[in-house]
């Protein structure tokens, strides 16, 4: 078994490397001319691009092979004042260079809509607005020349009082969306609303492929048996490898948020687990300390006598 391990967005083993710099539509506004506006925000995405690019390169030397861009590579460009910004025209040298240094070099990447991004939302503004998002992060996606095998995660959303209309208004909005986006779109369950048990469930009923999120799993579950659940879950991926999202709890008291570092028992136990379907797949780490508790699980791990020919691979 192959087992690649990632992480989100910031590199902090880099020095001045932000892929997420931002301006408030505030301060943009206290520039007069429209043009100038846009000027401004060109050049802070061109910056975050380029930082992008940079943490690629040092993800490959590390050995780190999959990696999710953050959401605000672009920033207010889903802002209705700079709709008719052609940011993808204007950046798409910055795109594709960062779009061939991944197919070159055989990296996995996506991207995950912020919790904003609510298609069974009963409110038509937050269904328009979503669908606005997603359509952002499926531009950037093919302005990088990246294929469906870059995916968009998505979590169902909130219950609105009714879980039954809100599934159904869900698979709704889902089929209503373009193909281009719908074939990108993997779900997650959440610790809030929707188990893993019933996100599995949709995403075997719309077709598309489940993230299983062991941390959110942890907090909300009806008492399955993960290792009966697990192997449903893979097969949701058809022949393409599988994922998981890996993270540990910050506190007792803050049993959501996460924490710095991930928990080395907590991980050696999924694999344990995983072991035995006996399939590759690859693990996204969510903590707060980034990179750096990749290579800290890493080299735990190496301690604990797994092997692992780079910081980002796992044999079993």
């Amino acid at each position: 078994m192959r087992i690649r391990l990632g992480y989100v967005a910031m590199a902090l083993r880099l020095k001045d490397c932000s892929p997420s710099k931002t301006v408030t539509l505030k301060n943009l506004n206290k520039i007069p001319d429209y043009q100038d506006q846009v000027g401004r925000l060109a050049r802070i995405a061109r910056e975050n691009l380029a930082n992008t690019l940079r943490i690629l390169k040092a993800n490959y030397y590390d050995g780190i092979k999959f990696y999710r861009f953050t959401s605000r590579l672009i920033p207010l460009c889903t802002h209705p004042q700079f709709l008719e910004w052609n940011y993808r025209a204007e950046l798409a040298d910055e795109f594709k260079a960062i779009g061939d240094f991944v197919t070159e070099h055989g990296m996995r990447v996506g991207l995950h809509p912020d919790h904003f991004t609510l298609l069974n939302s009963p409110h038509p503004e937050v269904q328009q607005s979503s669908r606005r998002d997603l359509n952002y992060h499926l531009n950037m996606l093919e302005a990088m020349g990246l294929g469906a095998a870059a995916k968009l995660v998505i979590h169902v959303g909130g219950k609105y009082q009714d879980r039954s209309s809100a599934l159904e208004r869900f698979k709704t909005q889902f089929q209503a969306l373009p193909e281009k986006i719908r074939q990108r779109l993997i779900l997650e369950n959440d610790d809030r609303c929707y188990t893993a048990t019933e996100v599995l469930r949709l995403a075997e009923e719309i077709g598309v492929p489940m993230v299983l999120d062991l941390h959110h799993h942890q907090i909300l579950n009806h008492g399955e048996n993960l290792a009966d659940l697990l192997p449903e879950i893979f097969a949701t991926w058809g022949s393409d490898t599988p994922k998981v999202h890996l993270s540990s709890p910050r506190s007792e008291k803050d049993p959501r948020s996460h924490a710095d570092y991930i928990a080395t028992d907590t991980a050696v136990a999924f694999l344990n687990l995983a072991r035995e379907i006996n399939r590759d797949f690859d693990i996204m780490l969510e903590a707060k300390q980034k990179d750096l508790a990749l290579l800290k699980l890493a080299a735990d791990l190496k301690e604990l006598g797994f092997k692992l020919p780079t910081n980002g691979e796992i044999i079993i």
